[in-house]
């Protein structure tokens, strides 16, 4: 393949991974890729990050305290996406906890109402993350800027994983139309997270990659348990367990 031929690719991969995760006003005009485009999914974590940060950094130049710096950042994370993640991770409590067969969990994940485990996961995961963004804004907000990329980039990588090793437990869906990306492009997506956390956190990098990985298998072990593989709210919810720790490994 030519050179500019993969670049073309690489940047229609990244178009389509932009398209997908967030609200950002970018076209995904090329399907062809399909599931193999997930190697890109850590980028939007950097562009969605990186955007959280400036945010946060802005506000504490205007002289705003941590708090609202890290509120105002946080907010700012969910609105780019859309809350798609946050949706996952409230349909998967609902569903887990709330149904006692397969079919049972399944059918409440569908539905579109929140119930209480999913309200309860909400409110524990936003505090647990705007928990972890105000103390680390008090360090200062290059550290708190380092820590949205990396968090942000590492639990993106962390949902291709899901996508490549586990089975669709339903034939519909979000992630069921992306499909099932070849085994490489999710290691793509690790190898891209955790050489970004190499750049902006030195040697703490190993220990955030390893955290964000654990949170996949124990996330990957629980859906084949509860559902027999995953979803799109699967991977949401993967993806906020795995951000929530590596900014608390962050703190250690």
């Amino acid at each position: 393949m030519a050179k500019n031929d993969t670049r073309l690719m690489e940047a229609a991969d990244i178009a389509r991974a932009i398209g997908l995760l967030t609200r950002l006003p970018l076209t995904d005009t090329d399907n062809s890729r399909g599931a193999a485009a997930v190697w890109a999914y850590p980028l939007v974590g950097l562009i969605v990050g990186g955007l959280a940060a400036m945010t946060g950094t802005i506000a504490h130049w205007l002289g705003l305290p941590p708090a609202l710096s890290a509120l105002l950042s946080l907010a700012t994370l969910i609105v780019l996406t859309g809350a798609m993640h946050e949706d996952g991770l409230a349909d998967t409590a609902d569903g887990f906890w709330g149904g006692w067969t397969r079919e049972a969990r399944l059918e409440i994940m569908k539905d579109s109402h929140i119930g209480t485990y999913g309200v309860i996961a909400l409110i524990l995961a936003t505090a647990a993350r705007w928990s972890a963004l105000w103390l680390l804004f008090q360090a200062g907000p290059g550290v708190a800027g380092a820590g949205l990329i990396v968090s942000a980039a590492l639990s993106r990588a962390t949902m291709p994983t899901l996508m490549a090793y586990l089975p669709h437990a339903r034939p519909s869906g979000l992630s069921h139309s992306v499909g099932a990306p070849p085994k490489p492009a999710a290691w793509v997506a690790w190898a891209i997270a955790a050489l970004l956390a190499l750049l902006l956190t030195g040697v703490a990098a190993f220990g955030l990659v390893v955290w964000a990985a654990l949170m996949a298998l124990v996330v990957a072990r629980l859906a084949r348990r509860k559902i027999g593989g995953q979803t799109g709210d699967i991977l949401g919810a993967c993806q906020q367990i795995a951000e929530i720790a590596v900014l608390f490994s962050l703190l250690a």
